[in-house]
């Protein structure tokens, strides 16, 4: 009998990052990075089923804690008891055995380890119809989690690159425990690069998160005149050298 979660481990092409980073409002990195914090950058594993994690408190706390005794392994009010890689598979089969529905709500999912529970939020009438779309690639994991983050109002974190304001509302209260901000930050260091030098006649992804960040209504990726008063008018509001030029020290203001 087949594996129900065998997928389709075909990673996301450039233009997949660059349509969902458009749609957010943010950088290419900003959702380069959040792969790598979640999932080291690939949704699935090398078996071909998405990279999972099952939460055993999420468990508990869905079935009402009726398994504890029997299966503690896989039921407890704490977190914990994590096995990695493949071996989720066995914790999430054991609890499926139990309870089908609560299991796939307990565990994490792809590329962007999204919950089950959090199906609607991205976008899925139910938890079934999320799964599905975890197996069959690394779209689906990727066009959840845009879903996600809109539905939450947590793609303005990103566009300003609040690392602190983002892993709040994505990992939880107790994102610090774990260091989840200095790790997406560095992520995002990483892909990023230093942010370049932007000037009238400047085009491409860059121009078009400065503009997002500018509040601007039009946002063509062209560095135009209209750009440029708007950069001018920041600038002035900041007390910073006013030339037009977003260079280190404007960067770290919009970015502020």
């Amino acid at each position: 009998m087949p594996d129900e979660f065998i997928g389709n481990p075909a990673p996301l092409r450039l233009s997949d990052y660059e349509e969902a980073a458009a749609s957010l409002g943010c950088s290419v990195a900003a959702v380069r990075a959040v792969a790598r914090v979640e999932s080291a950058g690939s949704g699935f594993l090398p078996d071909g089923r998405p990279k999972i994690l099952f939460e055993r408190h999420i468990f508990h706390k869905r079935t009402g804690g009726r398994d504890a005794a029997s299966h503690p392994e896989i039921s407890s009010p704490k977190r914990g008891g994590y096995q990695g890689g493949a071996r989720e598979y066995d914790r999430l089969r054991a609890a499926m055995a139990l309870d089908r529905a609560a299991a796939l709500h307990a565990a994490s999912w792809g590329k962007f380890q999204v919950m089950g529970f959090n199906h609607r939020a991205c976008g899925h009438p139910d938890v079934e119809s999320l799964i599905k779309a975890m197996v069959s690639g690394e779209p689906a994991q990727l066009a959840a989690f845009v879903a996600f983050l809109k539905t939450n109002s947590l793609d303005d974190d990103l566009v300003r690159c609040d690392w602190a304001g983002f892993a709040r509302g994505y990992n939880g209260s107790a994102f610090a425990e774990n260091a989840y901000d200095q790790k997406i930050a560095h992520a995002y260091g990483e892909y990023a690069g230093p942010m370049p030098t932007l000037q009238l006649g400047a085009t491409g992804s860059h121009v078009r998160h400065l503009q997002i960040l500018l509040r601007l209504v039009r946002t063509d990726a062209s560095f135009g005149a209209t750009t440029q008063a708007a950069v001018l008018a920041f600038q002035q509001r900041r007390k910073l050298f006013a030339d037009g030029i977003v260079g280190p020290a404007t960067w770290r203001a919009l970015l502020s």
